[in-house]
């Protein structure tokens, strides 16, 4: 197609590989994606599911962009569930289960059809450079690949090492190789990297699972979607199941404890804090008598159950035993037993905002190499390094979001600034300004953005002028016109708040928490006419959603702005990256270390550096004032 020569290369076929380059080749730039597996592209190593808390809310903000995530979710999930829906709408978090096997072979699909984007199933062993610059990659098979500009997004792969037990050995995860050779080219041009480790749980035989003991866990009534576009409304949903630990399961396991490979030493990777193995769990909370595991399907078409919360790198008759001293599961059969993994990664201290290495220029990483951990994270960041990618190469300005503007800002922000200890995980405690960092407004706060750039195309901008539009009408109108108390009374009562006396806006009843704008509607002829004018558009039911957030939630999303605002001055404030912080003896020792080692781009990022306090700012303030 290009004659092997490609102004971008992508290495690695994961969540954040195919996001990259999909990315990169539709905003014009030739790709070559580069995958040792092309038949387990997007692959869910771990659990078949996407979005969650915080997650969700990264999907939404790629979709919104223009990335693909969620259209395939939509189009491949059989679950669907909207979480945190009791708390306020900036914890409201969109889950799908996923159907494994179609959410990768529907990437496989949009690699191929993308124009401008090529496949290769390869092993990158090392990179070609010549006096400092990119020239290309070199390959397990002898390949010479000319590239301009390259994109690792390797996963787990980089010298991988699975333990299951007492036995050990190469993969980057099971039934795959290890990336050998890779870790050690980059070493040797200065990058530091070191190792962190995850892992995942037994596959079980849905056919040996007596469900009748567990606890079914349907989908939402009303399913929503991913997607801003107008993917299909997922119907016939699967249910997951909920099951528990008890005491003689966390005996049983016990009894492997000796063999472990995380209490023997044998894995010197730091874990997950927040998703630890099931040992780990009984071993640090020896006062908990019980752990929640989710029985999760892995397809439509599959007996295969994946069991979240059950993960282990215990030897396999002990998974197996304890498995089935777990109610529902005493007769259990296993696909595969459940393992950890240790892998190398790169400090991503050692990156720009671009999430271009200082080190060599035009070279990006993204995902797991990064010390992150999760599909939605790994996406994110393949996304931002794509675009970035192409528009280095075109000389065009950096697309880089703040922390005021997405969940995906708040991340790359984190990790060039703060580095990691551990894999890295969203959370909405992450994000200063979660109310306005909502799922239901990713597209009013990032569509824009991404079609000024040329990745969003003009349909969906199309799509979101008229919802704003429509937005804006429909605010005017409920902050205008009032109801009578003859009107409205009687439905108040039965919300339990209390009535009216005399005319009131309908805004104003908005404000009661108890109040929904589907409860007004019936009780209003205008309002229903009002609503009738945008009521065949395909986004009238998110239309309604976020209507009812930004008038119910107004006070809070006003004060959060007016605190972006004040803060934007000093937040933005550019700091050059050949500052001598050294000379600014009034700055703390490590404060003058951290500085000179990482360069932040902004004031802003500067104080976010573990190490610099309060007062080194302000010396900096005066300084950059003089």
């Amino acid at each position: 197609m290009f004659d092997n020569i490609y102004d971008i290369i992508v290495v690695g076929g994961g969540h954040a590989g195919c996001e990259a380059a999909v990315a990169a080749a539709r905003l014009g730039s030739r790709v070559l994606l580069i995958s040792m597996h092309l038949d387990r592209v997007a692959y869910m190593s771990c659990n078949p599911a996407m979005g969650g808390v915080a997650k969700g809310q990264i999907i939404r903000e790629v979709d919104a962009m223009g990335g693909c995530s969620g259209i395939i979710t939509d189009s491949t999930m059989i679950q669907f569930r909207m979480l945190n829906l009791s708390k306020g709408p900036a914890m409201w978090s969109p889950r799908a289960q996923s159907d494994l096997l179609r959410f990768s072979w529907a990437w496989r699909q949009q690699l191929e059809k993308t124009p401008n984007l090529r496949l290769r199933q390869d092993t990158v062993v090392s990179l070609w450079t010549e006096k400092g610059i990119i020239k290309g990659v070199y390959t397990l098979t002898g390949a010479k690949i000319q590239g301009r500009a390259i994109v690792l997004t390797n996963g787990t792969f980089l010298n991988g090492k699975i333990h299951i037990g007492e036995c050990s050995y190469s993969g980057g995860r099971m039934g795959d190789a290890a990336v050998l050779g890779l870790t050690e080219s980059l070493q040797n041009f200065g990058f530091e990297s070191a190792r962190l480790k995850t892992g995942t749980p037994v596959r079980i035989d849905g056919r040996t699972i007596d469900f009748t003991k567990l606890t079914e866990q349907k989908g939402d009534e009303h399913p929503a979607k991913f997607s801003f576009t107008d993917t299909p409304t997922l119907k016939d949903q699967c249910s997951c199941f909920l099951a528990y630990t008890n005491e003689t399961v966390h005996n049983t396991l016990r009894k492997g404890f000796e063999k472990s490979p995380m209490f023997a030493g044998r894995i010197q990777g730091v874990g997950p804090r927040y998703c630890p193995s099931i040992e780990d769990k009984i071993n640090r909370f020896a006062d908990k008598t019980r752990h929640p595991l989710f029985v999760e399907p892995m397809g439509r078409d599959t007996v295969e159950y994946y069991l979240n919360g059950f993960s282990s790198s215990l030897p396999e008759p002990i998974q197996v035993e304890a498995l089935r001293q777990i109610p529902g599961f005493e007769n259990a059969q296993i696909f595969r037993p459940g393992y950890a993994i240790e892998y190398d990664y790169f400090p991503p201290t050692q990156l720009s905002a671009t999430l271009e290495t200082k080190l060599l220029p035009n070279l990006y990483f993204a995902g797991q190499i990064n010390g992150t951990t999760g599909y939605e994270e790994a996406a994110a960041q393949g996304f931002m390094a794509g675009i970035n990618a192409h528009l280095k190469l075109k000389e065009q300005s950096p697309f880089i979001l703040k922390r005021s503007q997405a969940y995906i800002g708040v991340l790359i922000d984190d990790l060039i600034t703060k580095g990691v200890d551990e894999p890295y995980r969203m959370f909405t405690s992450r994000a200063e300004y979660r109310i306005l960092l909502r799922q239901d407004n990713a597209d009013f706060r990032l569509t824009p953005l991404s079609y000024a750039i040329g990745l969003a195309s003009k349909e969906r901008m199309c799509r979101l002028e008229r919802k704003t539009a429509a937005e804006k009408d429909i605010c005017a109108f409920l902050c205008a016109e009032k109801i009578e108390p003859l009107e409205i009374n009687s439905i108040l009562t039965d919300l339990g708040t209390s009535s009216i006396n005399q005319k009131v806006t309908l805004n104003t009843l908005l404000q009661r928490p108890q109040v929904m704008l589907k409860n007004l509607i019936p009780c209003c002829e205008k309002l229903k006419k009002q609503l009738k004018k945008v009521e065949g558009e395909p986004f009238f039911e998110e239309l309604l959603e976020e209507v009812e957030v930004a008038l119910k939630y107004e006070s809070y999303i006003k004060k959060e702005e007016e605190n972006v605002m004040r803060l934007a001055k000093y937040e933005e404030l550019p700091l050059k990256e050949n500052f001598n912080y050294q000379a600014i003896l009034s700055l703390s020792y490590e404060a003058r270390e951290k500085l000179s080692k990482l360069k932040p781009r902004t004031l802003g990022q500067a104080s976010r550096i573990p190490g610099v306090s309060p007062s080194d700012i302000s010396v900096l303030i005066i300084y950059l004032n003089k």
